[in-house]
């Protein structure tokens, strides 16, 4: 996992807009790949604040779609306080963006009996992370507050049969788009119930 951190002092001549950002992001895909697209995400993230108020603080779990395509994908995840993921894996290059928050990561990779930790690292408001199309990784927010990172993949990541891993036994099983959003559900099912809401 690359990380590229923005927590300097933040310089920017425009107000994030939703709508460009997609049109960059698609053109620098197009053009040069996932390593132009991750330059547009980090001139983005010099200034998180300004991504955060145009996107609006998250309140729940779950994905807000801005681009889905055959070979590319935008969105903006929202981790409820202290979220955990189960390894998983994308099978396709990633980029990571937190815009508010932070998101924990441990990398896995594949062993002779089943997968292993081997590294691990936290993003923070501003922080851009590139992952390989092999990479297996699981996410915590440890923050008593959402997270919420602009998710960026190489490909269609409604649509592709993916892999993810029983957080307790680390067995393999398949996972898709529905498996994702029943993940979701389940964690603000949580979170609210916790609340008594």
């Amino acid at each position: 996992m690359d990380i590229a951190s923005n927590q300097g002092p933040a310089i920017r001549q425009r107000a994030f807009d939703r709508d460009r950002f997609v049109e960059d992001c698609v053109s620098a895909h197009r053009a040069d790949g996932m390593d132009a697209v991750a330059e547009v995400l980090a001139e983005e993230l010099k200034d998180h604040r300004a991504v955060l108020r145009a996107l609006g603080g998250p309140t729940r779990a779950g994905l807000d779609v801005m681009h889905s395509s055959p070979d590319f994908t935008i969105f903006a995840a929202h981790w409820t306080p202290q979220m955990n993921l189960l390894p998983h894996d994308h099978m396709m290059k990633a980029l990571i963006g937190i815009y508010t928050g932070r998101e924990d990561n441990i990398l896995w990779r594949r062993g002779d009996d089943g997968i292993e930790a081997y590294e691990a690292n936290c993003l923070f408001e501003g922080d851009v992370a590139a992952l390989p199309a092999n990479a297996i990784h699981s996410v915590t927010n440890p923050l008593q507050r959402f997270t919420g990172g602009i998710h960026i993949y190489d490909g269609d990541f409604f649509e592709t049969e993916r892999h993810q891993w029983n957080p307790e036994t680390l067995a393999e099983e398949p996972s898709d788009g529905d498996a994702i959003k029943a993940m979701f559900a389940q964690e603000n099912q949580r979170f609210f119930a916790q609340r008594g809401i």
